[in-house]
Order: C-alpha cells, then sequence, then structure tokens
C-alpha cells in the first residue's frame, strides 16, 4: 500500500512571461497577455507520499508549516522575475547578478544596502522583487516549489510525489517527483 496526504497553500504574488509565443491558430488571437507584468491569486498543493504509516500517518500536516512561512516570507505579494528577462536591466537598473544576494532555497533578493540613501519608495520596489534563473511560468514554479519541498521533507525521510500549482482557479500545472 501507498498512503498520500496533501496540503495546499495561497500566495498572491506578479510575474512576467517574457517568453511566451502562441500559435493563433490554437489560441484564438496573437495576443501576448501573459508578455506583461500581471499578478495571480497562486495555490500550491504540496502531495506527501509513504508506504509506512508513522504513528498512523504519512507525517504531521504542521511539517509542511514551514512552506507556508517560506511563501508568505518570501514570495506573498512579491514580483518574481527571471534574471534573464530582457526588461531585467530596466525594471531593477541598479542590480547585476553578482550584486545580488543567492538564497538557499534557489531565489535572490536585491541587496537593499546598496541603495539605503534612496527614498523609501525605492526600497519598496526593490524589496518586491524575487529573482529567479528560469522563466517563472507555472511549470518552472511547480518544478521549483517540488525542489524546495523535496530538499526540506528529506530531512525528516517523508517523499514528496507531487507538486500542483494553480496559476488561476482554471489553470494549473503538476510536476511528479
Amino acid at each position: 500500500m501507498t498512503w498520500e496526504i496533501s496540503k495546499a497553500f495561497d500566495f498572491c504574488y506578479g510575474h512576467r512571461v517574457w517568453s511566451q509565443e502562441l500559435n493563433p491558430e490554437f489560441s484564438l488571437d496573437p495576443c501576448l497577455k501573459c508578455r506583461h507584468l500581471h499578478g495571480h491569486q497562486g495555490k500550491v498543493v504540496i502531495t506527501l507520499k509513504s508506504s509506512q504509516l508513522h504513528n498512523g500517518m504519512v507525517t504531521d500536516f504542521k511539517h509542511l508549516n514551514w512552506f507556508k512561512q517560506f511563501l508568505d516570507d518570501v514570495l506573498d505579494h512579491k514580483f518574481i522575475i527571471d534574471i534573464n528577462d530582457p526588461l531585467f536591466d530596466t525594471l531593477l537598473p541598479h542590480y547585476k547578478k553578482e550584486e545580488l544576494i543567492s538564497h538557499p532555497q534557489g531565489f535572490y533578493t536585491p541587496d537593499l544596502t546598496k541603495i539605503k540613501n534612496e527614498p523609501s519608495h525605492i526600497h519598496e520596489m526593490y524589496e518586491g522583487y524575487v529573482i529567479v534563473d528560469f522563466v517563472p511560468t507555472s511549470e518552472n514554479l511547480s518544478a521549483w516549489f517540488l525542489q524546495i519541498t523535496q530538499n526540506k521533507m528529506s530531512e525528516i525521510d517523508i517523499k514528496v510525489s507531487s507538486v500542483e500549482f494553480q496559476e488561476t482557479p482554471k489553470s494549473k500545472s503538476v510536476v511528479h517527483a
């Protein structure tokens, strides 16, 4: 037997899919809306699995509270931008990749000490960026969340089965471990 448990998490974020291309035959128009700066109410569903139960459980649902804290602290109400986006230099003109702060979960943030003499609205703008090294599509975000979750849950010997990322209530991607 194999058991699976899932827990869902919501957060608001913005992004831009600068690499979007459409086939008008299937999309019915050539409009590249995802290339615009825009936002979503995202939902992440983490599914854990086990072939044996510990104290009657795969694990306690509370063992995923760290992921909610990650979303709240790092991504909620932030703008996720690919460092390779052609607009990167326009949106973050004060920063080059080597000047960013690298985080173990695979993202970067601007070093705000570099702009310490700038007005508060400039600080607010820069603290709102989360920089990744991939186009922030729902597929790539779900794979990133899977990697982060697998790394953390392996510390307590729990396997991740899949990560589902709902960009909208009608659009989602699922990646399986």
